[in-house]
């Protein structure tokens, strides 16, 4: 072969090893992964016998990063003094070192521990990695002598400088991205510390005997894998205590992924709970994680569990038997790693009576069940929960609101058919409303003849599990240490003496101010679209079309 055709024949194997060395650089975050196959492939593509990298630490050694060739594991690799041999030459230069013969050179100090007697007419090659100009490490090669091809000293400089230029670039990129990695980490922790802070049982507020029964049920039931079942009606705070039961548990780590399983159609929820392949439907363009897939490892919390269909209830029955499923349009069967809490203000029992809820899920749920007290049934957190609500409100506001023993008072003796939640918006609106710095008996509702409860309790006395014992209404008596409280905006006097008398009245009225738009009554009367329907049907009121 001719001296062209060689040359020729040897640059088309130097790019070929670069193309080859660039691809593995791009092919796993893991540093020292990438150099030990860059290593290899310099090996195998240009007939090095030995090979390693090795970067100048904080603690001024060289520590050998990766290693080929080399007659010990990287697990025992030395670390090397930089201020020796001809690598402290090479790093103190900035410039590439080659001794032709390592055995009749002084300055190759074999520091590696390779056999004296195999080192005759080695050649050894040292280039320096640089990132702005500034040595971070070197890349040395060696060659044993070779009769038929001489070695070529500018070739292989060439070349390796080239391999460590890329890797100094790659080890650039790779600790950029340890670095976000790393923020993102401690943003994570100190997110997750944060959430989990909020949702700690701790921080639920209420001291009364029932709560006390309830955490002490929490902490007992947290820490098994058990299926929990939450009672209890709508609002009394089912959700805080199934963040909480996650947090406590050995799965805190993992993902908390809740569901309103009263929030969708059935063909929806099978998506969102299983997820789908591309093309099982219509608009299904590509693939999707359901919620079980999502809380690997985690918690899943299914809300109104009660009002799933029968159909579907016998898919959910599946996943908690085998605790497998698939995807809608898939027949890939996937593992559901999860723990399941549930919650529902149905009565399960009567609806089992009635065939509208199979047994056999009933008895899977009802493993482990905690029963959530309404607000009635815990009259002595009201004021604890007030202060609640009235901070963080303040807080959000920044305002400096407090409330007058009076109206606490109102508060104490309302029904509160909506329990915390309810209280929450009427210390939400009541706060939002007064033109006091403080809130006063006049700001609330039921003093303008604008409260809703007794709808809303009737409607809590029909769908509730237990009884519910209403308490009536009084008149709050007159505050006896709140400062006085300016005068009432006599608009307010006006207001109560039109105001309608009759709960069918009130909501009549509110439809009428709103357009008979049930979304906007709804929310002027501090209610939900569905318990304003209730009411609709209940008083046999006809929605005007405007």
């Amino acid at each position: 072969m001719t001296h062209s055709g060689n040359h020729r024949r040897t640059s088309d194997i130097d790019l070929l090893t670069i193309y080859e060395i660039s691809k593995v650089l791009t092919s796993s975050l893991d540093f020292r992964q990438c150099v030990q196959s860059v290593l290899r492939l310099l090996l195998t593509q240009l007939h090095m016998r030995h090979a390693l990298v090795g970067l100048v630490q904080s603690d001024e050694q060289l520590h050998i990063l990766g290693a080929a060739g080399v007659p010990w594991p990287m697990s025992e690799a030395p670390i090397l003094d930089p201020g020796m041999g001809v690598i402290s030459k090479v790093i103190r230069s900035g410039s590439p070192i080659v001794i032709p013969d390592i055995a009749a050179d002084t300055n190759f100090t074999n520091r590696t521990g390779r056999d004296p007697q195999q080192l005759a007419g080695v050649s050894y090659v040292v280039v320096p990695l640089k990132l702005d100009r500034e040595v971070i490490g070197i890349l040395s090669a060696d060659r044993h002598p070779d009769a038929e091809q001489p070695v070529n000293f500018e070739r292989d400089v060439r070349i390796l400088s080239l391999v460590a230029n890329l890797l100094a670039q790659t080890y650039r990129l790779h600790q950029s991205v340890a670095a976000d990695r790393q923020v993102l980490i401690e943003e994570s922790a100190r997110l997750q510390k944060q959430l989990q802070g909020s949702y700690d049982i701790e921080n639920v507020v209420g001291r009364s005997k029932r709560m006390k029964e309830v955490f002490a049920d929490v902490h007992q039931a947290a820490p098994s894998g058990a299926t929990v079942l939450l009672r209890g009606e709508s609002g009394t705070g089912k959700e805080a205590i199934a963040h909480a039961i996650h947090y406590l548990s050995p799965r805190a780590k993992g993902p908390f992924v809740k569901l309103n399983c009263a929030a969708l159609p059935e063909t929806l929820l099978e998506s969102e709970l299983f997820g789908h392949e591309k093309g099982a439907f219509t608009g299904a363009t590509s693939e999707r994680k359901g919620r079980f897939e999502l809380a690997k490892g985690g918690t899943i919390f299914l809300d109104e569990i009660g009002d799933i269909s029968p159909a579907f209830q016998a898919k959910l029955l599946r996943v908690l038997q085998e605790q497998e499923f698939e995807r809608v349009g898939g027949n890939k069967t996937l593992r559901a790693d999860v723990r399941l809490v549930a919650a529902t203000n149905r009565n399960l029992e009567e609806m089992v009576q009635k065939n509208e809820f199979r047994a056999d899920l009933y008895f899977r749920l009802n493993v482990v069940t905690i029963f959530m007290p309404s607000l009635r049934e815990r009259k002595d957190d009201i004021p604890l929960l007030v202060d609640f609500f009235l901070d963080r409100f303040n807080r959000e506001n920044r305002r400096q609101l407090t409330i007058t023993p009076g109206a606490l008072e109102i508060l104490m003796q309302c029904n509160w058919p909506g329990n915390v939640r309810e209280l929450e918006n009427c210390i939400q609106r009541a706060a939002t409303m007064t033109r006091s710095s403080t809130i006063r008996e006049v700001d609330m509702r039921c003093q303008k003849g604008q409260c809703f409860s007794a709808v809303l309790l009737e409607s809590a006395q029909s769908r509730a599990c237990f009884p519910v014992i209403g308490v009536p209404v009084r008149s709050a008596p007159p505050a006896r240490t709140a400062p006085a409280a300016p005068a009432a905006d006599p608009g307010d006097e006006v207001a109560a003496a039109r105001a309608p008398t009759s709960e069918r009245e009130r909501l009549v009225d509110a439809m009428e101010r709103c357009g008979w738009v049930q979304a906007k009554a709804a929310r002027l009367l501090g209610l939900t679209p569905r318990q304003i329907g209730y009411a609709l049907r209940k008083y046999n009121v006809e929605v005007k079309q405007l």
